[in-house]
Order: C-alpha cells, then structure tokens, then sequence
C-alpha cells in the first residue's frame, strides 16, 4: 500500500472534507459523553437548544461567534500565505486595549458616526504593528515567525496587563484591574434590543465575504496564493515576496486587532486580562477548519461558537463535563487534517 499524489483534487471531495471531519468529531466525542452516563442524542440535542433555543440563547452563540470568525480570518489570510501568524490573542489584547485608551483619552467628545470607525482603526493598527515586528524579523534574519508571533502573545498580554494596573487603570473601577472604559458614544449599537448582539457581527460577515472576492479575483490574491503554494516559484515567477508578506501581515493583524476593538466596544466596555478565553488561538482552529476559506469561516466559527454556547447548557443539564466543547472542536481540527490529506493523496496497492 502506498499513497500517490492526487493530479487532481475532486471539488465534491474537498467540499466534503469538512463535514465528514466534523461528524467524525461528533461520533467521537458521543463516546467520552456515553462514558460519562449521559445519553449521547440528548446530550447533543441539549447542546442544539443550549444555543439556538431561545432569543437569548441564539443572541449569545453568534456574539460568541463574531470574534471568532475575524481571528478566523486572520489565522486563515495568513496561513494562506504562508505566514504562520500563532499570535491573533496577543493582537487582540493590543487592538482592545488601543481602542479602550482612545475612546477615554482622545476621542471621547466625538460623536458616535465619528468616534466608532476611529476606535475601529485604532484597534487594527495596533494589531498590524505587533505583527510587523515578527515578518521584519523573517525577512531580515529568517527568525521564524512561529516562535515569534507565539511569544509575542504572552508579551502582548502582560504589556495589557501593566497598564491597567497603572497608567490606564480605571479610578472608578474600586481597585478591580481594569482598563478605562469605553464612552458611551464609543460603544457599538445593538443588532437586536436587549441582547449583547451588535453591529461587529455585520461587520465581520462584511469582511469575510470581502476577503473570499480579494482571495479569488485580484492580482494580490492571487501573488499571495503564489507565496504560499511556493515562496521561491512566486520569487522566480515576478511576484515581490516581501511586499507580498507585508500586506498579508497588514490584514492579518489588522482583523485581530480589529477583533478585540470589535469585543471590548460590542461586549465588554473595558478591558481585563480576561478579555479572552483564547479567541486567537480558537482562531487558528476555526481557519483550518474551514480549509484557509474566508466563507468557510463564518460556518466552522458558528460551530465552534455552538459548541461551547451549548455545552454549557448540556453541562447544567445533564452533568457532563463542559470540557466536550473543546475536545470536540479539538478533534474537528485533528479530522479535518485527517480529511485534508485524502483530498491531497489517494491510496494504492
């Protein structure tokens, strides 16, 4: 037996993959539920109701989604290119904390048509520059930007965390380490009333299905389609690789950070070393799950957001350990790798 490149990858197969990894997942996971004396059905069905059975529950899982699909989106642009972008959670603390500091110290007499898009941008450029430092160190001394950007998470995190416990610790907040809040005319209006639905899930669908036409019909699609299916043909076919990677970078960090501004204007109002229950490496799972497809990263991120939304109620329920979320996107992931290389390889005697 052996296996044999495929000349030519069936598009029926690899729109497949993904749901044959996920039910691949489910049927695993209905194993450790049964081992913890819950039917396996109902402990799904639970998880459905959890998250999609009231106006409540249904508002939460696609909040829950919104940072989900923009650090998707991150992982998966990056990626694409070849640029192993580990450090989404740290660009999002960054993005967040830039857009809370604007908000209370710059543009908190603005008006919300104004100060909205402002703090927005805020939040992406601080999340472009931290990811400028790892691509600047790739290009000049070949540091590989997987340890880097991963470091750089933790860096990111207690850069936060010193400066809301000093320079922009919240006086009002009685000695609790948060951030200064964002103002009222900062805060992103609601989709649906009294919910904490808002405006970010607009915009992160906006995004996503801007980035599938930019990945699919332009020129910078395509050299960066190039870079990551081989950096040295693209070099060799005209493409600029490091302008190429710079504006991938650009993206990439821009809607991580985008995300924590997205989170801390939508949902929290201030920011907290807790901020994140690990959007950005959530991120990277939700992007290899929809294949690097920026459509197909609204779908894996509304599952993953279903998962964890719902195995909450499923653990109030039944006494299953909430924990099955995240073995279940875990193994999602681990079969989707698994469904990939078929869709690259076939098997021969």
């Amino acid at each position: 037996m052996r296996f044999e490149r495929r000349v030519h990858r069936p598009a029926a197969l690899v729109l497949a993959a993904p749901v044959i990894a996920v039910a691949a997942a489910l049927a695993l996971s209905g194993v450790l539920i049964a081992l913890a004396g819950a039917p396996v059905l109902e402990a799904y069905g639970r998880i459905l109701t959890g998250a999609f059975g009231s106006r409540l529950a249904a508002t939460e899982t696609l909040t829950r989604a919104v940072p989900l699909i923009l650090t998707g989106l991150a992982a998966a642009t990056a990626f694409r290119a070849r640029l192993w972008n580990i450090g989404a959670e740290g660009q999002l603390y960054l993005g967040a904390m830039a857009a809370a500091a604007a908000s209370s110290l710059l543009f908190g007499s603005l008006p919300p048509a104004l100060q909205i898009p402002l703090l927005l941008v805020t939040g992406a450029l601080a999340g472009m520059v931290l990811l400028l430092v790892p691509l600047w160190l790739r290009l000049r001394f070949a540091v590989a930007e997987v340890v880097t950007t991963l470091l750089l998470n933790f860096v990111a995190i207690l850069f936060v965390s010193m400066l809301i416990d000093t320079a922009l610790k919240d006086p009002m907040a009685f000695g609790w380490p948060q951030s200064l809040p964002v103002t009222e005319s900062g805060t992103l209006p609601k989709l649906i009333p009294r919910s904490r639905l808002h405006v970010g899930l607009a915009i992160a669908l906006a995004l996503a299905v801007v980035l599938a036409f930019v990945q699919a019909r332009t020129v910078f699609g395509t050299r960066a389609r190039a870079a990551g299916l081989s950096p040295a043909g693209a070099v060799f076919a005209g493409v600029p690789l490091g302008r190429t990677l710079m504006q991938v970078a650009l993206i990439s960090g821009g809607l991580a950070g985008l995300a924590g501004a997205i989170e801390v204007m939508g949902v929290t109002g201030y920011v907290t070393t807790s901020l994140s229950p690990g959007y950005g490496y959530f991120g990277i799972v939700v992007a290899m799950l929809a294949n690097l497809n920026p459509l197909g990263v609204v779908a894996a991120a509304l599952f993953s957001a279903t998962m964890f939304v719902g195995a909450d109620a499923m653990g109030r329920t039944l006494g299953v350990p909430s924990y099955i979320a995240d073995v279940t996107v875990a193994l999602s992931l681990l079969a989707m790798l698994v469904a990939l290389f078929f869709t690259q390889y076939r098997v021969r005697r």
